[in-house]
């Protein structure tokens, strides 16, 4: 706990434009204390005199480098170091914002004042990956206006510096289970404990943007934070050596979230964050392929989140081809948005997650193509969510069927053959293609007709110019399209899902032709081509759903 507040006067000068001369009030440990000065937030560094000029100066670190003066220096001598040769200031102790208590914020937040402008109306706010309803600033009900009935609450940028008087938070809010604590005035892990050891029932945490001290070896748990099942600890600086210290404290921890910390993974877990689900180590550049290994084994871990980490490879190595790693044992939903993913071989890696359903890889140079997400669906067999899309079994058969096809010809020069007996692709085109054998056994292997190529300056030719008409939905306009009459009936239902919003599934086609008038034509086979079925230049495609 913090000290008590000393008194100290200054008529002096300044070196900081922004100060003024004034009486002021000082903790007595007041160095690596976090302040705010006119909206900035920064750590102190320095208290005492900085010669020529009389008086008390505090030396302070800025969080943003841009607002500083200097390095700590003044005059050639050294008075505290910065991170940053411009992240240093002098200021003047009165200009300093040191914070409150806890229950002085939260009071001030929650009850009403006389003189209050606020409106009254609740907040919707997200903690991690869940939202809570939050209570109003002001002119709450009756029931919620009582500092006991409340559950959630919100002290974003309150400047809560300390617990305050020991009890006093137990006795005036006992029910309290989400908080959010985010950008204030903490200076140290151990008074977050204070605070968090007077809520028995707090489950959600949110930690985000304040710059924390942390023991220097692991705290002895207490029952602390035994109910606590999120924790949020984005934009602190926190290193991964500091989560496992603290971590013996959270026995029951389900979601973690570290993103924004420049962490570096240093050691496997180990008796720690067994329990825990969800894993948000996003926008920490220094994570690599092998630091990932490192947390491979966490038995319980089914969401990982590590997009803007500049990732582009990963390797299980004790999953040969055709084979399930036991890295990431219940590993359900990846995220692996802005890296520098450019090879296909990082995707077959993935097919060897043995729980793996759900992918979400935006934003990458593999995935500026335009068939990505369908070679992705059919390289990754048990995929069912792809960029937060559910995957249709219709539309999973003809991103395999595709993929089958497209590579067919690829798979004959390696030495595959429709012969079983004679079927001996080399280990370069398996290494490539790991799950091809497997297609070719799900829907036979491709026949030598289908691998024939169009000849690309006989396309103009090819093209059908075709109208589409909605039988079923008299509203919907007659619409045109060119299409080549080597497109299969798969990917002319895909082209029209997208047009008319409507699922694949529940699409049926037919045509119909002036040169047969009053007869229609069902294209019931999707492997078929246009061109199977006879569809010319100005036929009539006839859509129903």
């Amino acid at each position: 706990m913090h000290e008590p507040l000393c008194f100290v006067a200054t008529r002096s000068p300044v070196l900081d434009s922004c100060c003024l001369i004034m009486s002021d009030i000082l903790p007595l440990d007041v160095v690596g204390r976090r302040v705010e000065v006119n909206g900035e937030f920064a750590t102190v560094r320095f208290c005492g005199d900085v010669p020529p000029v009389a008086g008390l100066w505090l030396g302070v670190e800025w969080d943003n480098p841009e607002r500083g003066k200097h390095d700590g220096s003044h005059e050639g001598t050294m008075y505290f170091k910065c991170r940053h040769p411009t992240g240093g200031s002098f200021v003047r102790p009165n200009k300093v914002n040191f914070g409150v208590d806890f229950l002085t914020a939260l009071k001030k937040r929650y009850v009403l004042e006389d003189g209050s402008d606020d409106d009254g109306k609740s907040y919707s706010l997200k903690v991690g990956s869940k939202q809570v309803q939050t209570v109003g600033f002001d002119n709450i009900t009756k029931k919620q206006s009582q500092l006991r009935a409340l559950q959630n609450i919100s002290l974003w940028k309150c400047a809560v510096s300390h617990a305050g008087e020991q009890g006093r938070i137990a006795e005036a809010c006992p029910n309290i289970r989400v908080v959010n604590l985010s950008k204030n005035l903490l200076s140290s892990w151990a008074e977050v404990v204070l605070i968090a050891e007077q809520l028995n029932n707090l489950e959600v945490l949110d930690l985000s943007e304040n710059k924390l001290q942390f023991p220097s070896d692991s705290p002895t748990p207490t029952g602390t934070f035994s109910n606590l099942k999120i924790l949020v600890l984005n934009k602190m600086g926190i290193t991964w050596a500091e989560v496992l210290r603290c971590a013996p404290s959270w026995p029951v921890l389900e979601e973690l979230y570290l993103k924004s910390n420049s962490i570096s993974i240093s050691e496997r877990p180990v008796n720690v964050l067994q329990k825990m689900r969800l894993l948000d180590l996003s926008s920490n550049p220094a994570i690599d392929e092998n630091q990932l290994c490192l947390i491979a084994y966490l038995p319980r871990l089914e969401h990982l989140l590590i997009s803007d980490i500049g990732l582009s490879s990963i390797h299980f190595p004790d999953a040969g081809i055709g084979c399930k790693t036991s890295m990431f044992p219940s590993l359900q939903y990846l995220v692996v948005n802005d890296n520098q993913i450019s090879e296909w071989s990082f995707i077959n890696e993935l097919d060897k997650l043995q729980s793996l359903q759900a992918l979400s890889c935006t934003r990458n140079p593999l995935t500026e193509g335009d068939k990505s997400e369908e070679i992705i669906i059919a390289k990754i067999g048990q995929l069912k969510t792809l960029n937060r899309c559910q995957i249709l079994p219709e539309e999973r058969r003809g991103a395999e069927l595709d993929y089958r096809k497209t590579f067919g010809n690829e798979w004959k020069k390696a030495g595959g053959h429709p012969d079983p007996d004679k079927n001996r692709p080399n280990a370069e085109f398996l290494l490539a293609h790991p799950r091809y054998e497997l297609l070719c056994c799900k829907y036979g292997a491709p026949e030598d007709e289908e691998l024939k190529t169009q000849q690309p300056f006989m396309l103009k030719n090819q093209l059908l110019t075709l109208k589409i008409k909605c039988s079923n939905q008299a509203e919907q306009k007659v619409l045109e399209k060119q299409l080549p009459d080597s497109m299969t009936i798969q990917k002319v239902k895909g082209l029209l899902s997208r047009l008319l919003k409507v699922p694949v599934s529940e699409l049926l086609l037919s045509y119909e032709s002036p040169k047969m008038p009053g007869r229609e034509i069902e294209l019931e086979n999707d492997l078929q081509s246009l061109q199977f079925y006879s569809v010319e230049n100005g036929d009539c495609l006839l859509v129903r759903w």
